[in-house]
């Protein structure tokens, strides 16, 4: 990292508001969208999970039954 001294980079990401509460990931998601929106970002392709593990399959399986999306 060419003219970024470490110190200043650990400050950023250690450094946080003391007033913040965080955003919920619900209203996270929406400002992502609205600002996507007018730009024509297209939402990514979702891998088609051919190459998935036994355990990995598994798990989706699981969740899907608990009602979760993946």
């Amino acid at each position: 990292m060419t003219g970024f001294g470490l110190q200043k980079l650990e400050t950023i990401v250690t450094s946080r508001s003391k007033t913040s509460k965080g955003v919920p990931l619900e209203r996270l998601g929406a400002r992502i969208a609205a600002r996507k929106s007018p730009l024509g970002i297209p939402d990514p392709l979702r891998n088609a999970g051919n190459r998935r593990t036994l355990s990995k399959r598994a798990l989706l399986a699981a969740i899907k039954e608990l009602g979760g999306k993946w």
